[in-house]
């Protein structure tokens, strides 16, 4: 080590404590017990030096240095020297009025011991003078950098952002708290917003608390915010969804502070603000999942994930990678998205076994040497073509990818003795209007056949549109927005089902441990939403005014589109789960052998690259609407 030519510092715990800074509230304390003695016998004596007895000028002398020895002792073990002055707190001030409160009880006995009287009431004036300059002393530390803090801003020409609190407790404490302390956020919190009536008028850390949620619009004209933090992290997301639906009405910024489990672990700052997104305006809370249950049946097991480079496959490796299994297995068509998921659990798990591969699912070949040489007890079949308007000018390429890929791997699955196997599928295989939403109702009706004479428990897991996915709708509205627009929507009144990525991966997990074989799960989620209140949400969300600064244009349907989906056929029922939130569809009976047989004529129907092949998938799947062509 360096030796240190003067000693600057000192290690105490884990923090530097500079010498000279501990010496300076050392002097300021012994000069504050000089004064505290003077003012106790000033004031005693209404204001009067010369009515002061000489014998307690005496007492006050010859018990001073007691009292400061004393003082020194009692504000060291109370850690009055060694804390961090700047982000001082009530704590602090609790133990400095502790320390002072055994001076004032020390005070006389050092009388008794010396043999001196002082006036009865001298201890009570000595302990409040004492409080006020110990006190004030450190606690001006604080005000002194804010001042500082304010004049650098000023110097060096930094912005300082109003910001507005929506929420009065004790994480909008937490935030204001480290807004006033930090020399780096250049903020400025102008008011609070609470919907307790009861604190509307008061102030939190000397901030005002302005009214409810009705007056948010009129206080971010009054306080020119520019900023919009809302900070309650015990709300679900139904109480969220109707603030921030105000809060984007005023064009401010605006962030949030994600979960209770912050608040609970003491981890309320600035740095977890997260932008408001919009998954925020769902209207509902997401998806619980019992992990312990996941864990039971993928820990140590071999797991197979094909389509793993894509949204859904990648969540799900992610997810299974937490729970133990043995050794994960990627298959995926496209090594851009397979290498970059492997190199991510690689970093993230590297004591676990994962095997990457590259091929196609329509390959039988490949699919049969993948089964026979790693043996998968779970396989989550993600692989599919899923654009729907791309589906339906190549359908034959959609019924080759996803009916008969599907096909290829449900049949290695059987016949190498996989224990499960979970398809996923899709809403828009109800009542289908495109060829994609057909080839995933033909995969279905392949996985209940194949479970009525397998050992292999087949089940499916049909959700919603997700949130972010790629080639979703979320995507293509942001790169719209980052061009200026205008943001593209096919009809004002067609509607969707959303739900988010790891909700979505959450469903096929839970799927996984309630499969008994040949159940559809379908994922409750709620109301559905208007795609222009989604396209309206996120230009507002990104700052900008709807019609002004991006508008919105109406495209008409796509080729396949529908105007809204549905979760389930009239023929399934409703089955609950342990998970409320989760529900069975039970499977429809149909002639299986005749199924095999149109199975068949739609095989050599793709291969042959029929120009009609929409009438063999009618024949399939009665439900299947579409215009001829």
């Amino acid at each position: 080590m360096k030796k240190l030519k003067n000693l600057k510092d000192v290690r105490i715990g884990f923090l530097q404590i500079p010498v000279t800074r501990i010496i300076l509230l050392m002097l300021s304390d012994i000069v504050a017990v000089f004064i505290s003695e003077i003012l106790s016998l000033y004031v005693r004596y209404d204001f009067k030096f010369m009515d002061v007895p000489r014998e307690f000028w005496d007492a006050a002398i010859m018990t001073y240095i007691p009292n400061v020895l004393f003082m020194l002792f009692i504000f060291y073990l109370l850690r009055l020297y060694n804390s961090v002055w700047r982000y001082a707190s009530d704590s602090e001030m609790i133990n400095n009025g502790i320390a002072v409160i055994f001076c004032m009880i020390a005070q006389p006995v050092f009388c008794v011991i010396m043999g001196v009287r002082l006036p009865v009431s001298f201890p009570f004036f000595y302990g409040f003078f004492l409080l006020i300059f110990t006190c004030g002393v450190r606690f001006s530390y604080r005000i002194m950098r804010a001042v500082q803090k304010r004049r650098l801003d000023h110097a060096r020409g930094k912005i300082r952002l109003n910001c507005m609190i929506i929420g009065g407790g004790a994480a909008g404490n937490a935030i204001i708290k480290e807004i006033e302390v930090s020399s780096y956020l250049s903020m400025h919190v102008a008011c609070v917003i609470d919907d307790n009536p009861g604190c509307h008028g008061k102030y939190l850390r000397g901030v005002p608390i302005v009214g409810g949620r009705d007056t948010i619009l009129d206080n971010v004209q009054k306080y020119a915010i520019d900023e919009i933090i809302i900070a309650i992290p015990s709300a679900s997301r139904q109480k969220i969804k109707p603030i921030v639906e105000i809060c984007k009405e005023s064009g401010c910024h605006l962030r949030i502070l994600p979960g209770m489990y912050q608040l609970i672990n003491g981890d309320v700052n600035v740095s977890n603000l997260r932008e408001v997104q919009i998954e925020d305006l769902l209207g509902r809370d997401p998806i619980e999942v019992n992990v312990d249950e996941i864990m039971g049946y993928v820990r140590n097991k071999v797991i197979l994930v094909t389509g793993g480079g894509g949204s859904i496959g990648s969540e799900l490796c992610r997810q299974i990678a937490e729970h133990s299994p043995k050794r994960l297995v990627i298959f995926d068509i496209y090594e851009n998205n397979a290498y970059d998921i492997q190199q991510e659990l690689i970093s993230r798990f590297p004591e676990l076994e994962i095997v990457v591969l590259i091929g196609s699912v329509r390959n039988t070949g490949r699919v049969e040497e993948l089964f026979k040489k790693y043996r998968p007890d779970i396989v989550y079949h993600a692989a599919a073509h899923k654009h729907v308007p791309l589906m339906e000018d190549s359908p034959n390429e959609a019924i080759k990818n996803n009916v008969f890929g599907t096909l290829k791997v449900a049949m290695a699955a059987d016949k190498y003795g996989a224990k499960r196997f979970v398809l996923i599928s899709t809403d828009k295989a109800v009542n289908p209007t495109n060829v994609m939403g057909a080839s995933k109702r033909i995969c279905e009706m392949l996985i209940q056949s194949l479970n009525r004479r397998s050992k292999t428990e087949f089940v499916a897991v049909r959700f919603g549109n997700v949130l972010g996915s790629n080639g979703s709708v979320i995507p293509l509205f942001k790169k719209q927005i980052e061009q200026g627009g205008p943001v593209t929507v096919t009809s004002p009144d067609i509607i969707r089902y959303f739900m988010t990525i790891p909700e979505a991966v959450s469903l096929v997990l839970q799927a996984g441990a309630y499969a008994k074989g040949g159940e559809i799960f379908v994922l409750d989620m709620g109301e559905p939403m208007k795609i222009v209140d989604l396209a309206r949400n996120l230009i507002q969300l990104s700052g900008y005014k709807v019609g002004e600064d991006i508008k919105i244009e109406f495209i008409g349907l796509r080729p396949g589109e529908k105007m809204y989906e549905e979760l389930l056929m009239n023929e399934e029922g409703l089955r609950e789960t342990a998970n409320r939130m989760i529900y069975i569809g039970e499977p429809i009976e149909y002639d299986e052998d005749r199924f095999e047989e149109q199975l068949e004529k739609l095989r050599l129907a793709s291969l042959d690259e029929e120009s009609d092949i929409r009438a063999v998938i009618k024949e399939i799947v009665p439900t299947y609407r579409y215009e001829r062509k």
